[in-house]
């Protein structure tokens, strides 16, 4: 296989991906150890995110007329792609926990679900919790002023003359 053709193999998977996928983060991954690498990778996967690192001129060619488009100005220095399938924000909120706690490792862009963000804007994002996180809390908020009013209703129940029995149908 000539050296064009096995470079296009590897523009099209990136492009494959990049199709499926609902959110991208690029990561300067310059400076990790291995043990730290390892156990980022393992986080990612266990969120369903996909984590790899590609030449900067692959993504650049796979990128071109795409939403992505955008990131071709942050493909300078080693960079890592994480892809979010999904849930757009996984793969930042899980290298938002590596970044803060890694020297080395820093954010270059994002994009999700077609919005392009800087690094500290793709950082805001990692710090914000899961979509299925934010409905248990809404949930959780409209279900504490009923237990309580419930609660308050019973003790009242009490006081005026014992227990209610329920209405008869």
């Amino acid at each position: 296989m000539a050296k064009i053709e096995a470079k296009q193999v590897v523009v099209n998977e990136i492009k494959d991906k990049l199709n499926k996928a609902q959110g991208v983060v690029l990561v300067s991954a310059r400076g990790l150890t291995v043990a730290q690498d390892t156990e980022m990778r393992r986080a990612l996967r266990e969120a369903g995110v996909e984590y790899k690192v590609y030449k900067n001129t692959m993504v650049n060619f796979a990128i071109k007329d795409t939403p992505y488009e955008a990131l071709a100005g942050k493909l300078e220095g080693p960079t890592a792609v994480a892809f979010s399938y999904d849930d757009a924000t996984s793969g930042a909120r899980v290298l938002d926990k590596f970044v803060s706690d890694i020297e080395p490792l820093t954010f270059k862009a994002g994009v999700f679900e077609g919005a392009y963000y800087e690094d500290e804007d793709v950082a805001k994002i990692g710090k914000i919790p899961s979509r299925e996180q934010l409905l248990s809390r809404l949930l959780g908020s409209f279900q504490s002023p009923i237990a309580s009013f419930a609660r308050v209703v019973k003790e009242i129940a009490k006081k005026n003359g014992g227990e209610t029995e329920p209405a008869a149908e």
